[in-house]
């Protein structure tokens, strides 16, 4: 039996319309949507034309169905107004994602959600709130990645050619998700975390909201989080020049745009000191890259774990990639590259899968 969801989700992961995927499968429009709404299904040789053009081997479409994640149940962050294409592309690419999350979670036992729901405080004090509760108190935060999965958070990454979508996130059955672009510096991946974490406590079934107010709450709980007042206060002097700005950044792992916005937001920087600074900071070619910054940016540990684990015990990547019914390269799209590093592997001296569960604790 052919699920004709798996043929809806597969074409907006491929970021095709249905005339697009005609085209390039030699398929006729109408059949294409027959085989999507369940009407009418696929013969061999016509699945055999879809899956090529789809870039899916036919084992995949022969999956159970499987419900694409809702619009309003996704947060979103994108550097402008997102098409309708590529944000059904990456809702496409989480759904599937989920699918590892499952394989994983039957074989690994993973950290479980330690989010509260802080929905009815403001933004500064709910990130203070987390602070306290995370036990981190004033110190800056080492790796946002790897705190937030020690707190039970799913982290994975975004296939590249969404370069319009920073990240989003959104929680499924009780697990917090946050998907990351991996084209953003690594000071704006880490706020991007920060940010995602904010919508998770934020704007939860306590208190929904959507749109340029969710996103300016966000915002504000990132900058709160990442730089808290009191450690800003203590290590920068009011009405600092754009060079000490530079200079700074780096106690926090910050951009330096995001601590010139937080200096004047704590009122240590006038209206004119903070635009007079970002004209120089954006002169220097500060809005778009981060000179002397981080040199790498942060990947999820939990992953690394998993298939380091999974390595050991004779499961390549491609295995993991044939039990999803995916490809390698599909697979690796969403474990921030892990497939390159980690040795795919021919598959031909495989050992089975093992059926323990060995607990993966997260250093944060």
């Amino acid at each position: 039996m052919i699920s004709s969801s798996r043929i809806a989700i597969a074409r907006k992961r491929r970021g095709l319309t249905l005339a697009e995927l005609s085209e390039r499968a030699g398929v006729s429009l109408q059949s294409l949507s027959n085989y999507e709404t369940g009407r009418t299904e696929p013969t061999e040789d016509t699945l055999s034309s879809i899956s090529a053009g789809l870039g899916f081997p036919e084992s995949f479409f022969r999956k159970p169905e499987v419900e694409i994640l809702p619009l309003d149940a996704v947060s979103f962050r994108a550097r402008s107004k997102l098409a309708a294409g590529p944000r059904d592309a990456a809702l496409a690419a989480s759904t599937l994602a989920l699918e590892l999350n499952e394989w994983i979670e039957l074989r690994y036992k993973l950290p479980t959600a330690q989010l509260p729901t802080l929905g009815r405080l403001d933004p500064e004090s709910a990130a203070d709130v987390l602070r306290t509760r995370w036990g981190l108190g004033e110190a800056p935060v080492s790796n946002m990645v790897h705190l937030v999965e020690s707190r039970g958070v799913r982290v994975f990454s975004l296939p590249p050619e969404f370069s319009d979508v920073d990240a989003f996130s959104f929680w499924r059955n009780g697990t917090p998700f946050i998907f990351l672009s991996t084209l953003k510096s690594p000071e704006r991946g880490r706020f991007d975390v920060a940010h995602e974490l904010g919508h998770l406590v934020l704007h939860g079934e306590e208190r929904v909201l959507h749109g340029p107010p969710a996103e300016k709450e966000a915002n504000s709980f990132a900058s709160a989080f990442l730089m808290p007042q009191d450690s800003v206060r203590g290590s920068i002097q009011n009405s600092p020049l754009p060079s000490q700005i530079v200079a700074a950044k780096g106690i926090w792992k910050v951009a330096a745009m995001a601590l010139t916005y937080r200096l004047h937001d704590l009122g240590m920087l006038s209206d004119w000191h903070y635009r007079k600074a970002c004209i120089e900071l954006s002169k220097s070619g500060y809005r778009s890259t981060e000179h002397r910054g981080m040199p790498a940016r942060e990947k999820s540990q939990l992953l690394e774990k998993v298939f380091s684990m999974a390595h050991g015990r004779g499961i390549s990547i491609r295995q993991v990639a044939d039990d999803l019914d995916v490809s390698a390269q599909e697979l690796s799209s969403w474990i921030f590259g892990l497939v390159v590093t980690l040795r795919a592997g021919s598959g031909s001296n495989e050992a089975p899968i093992v059926s323990s569960r060995p607990r993966l604790s997260i250093v944060r």
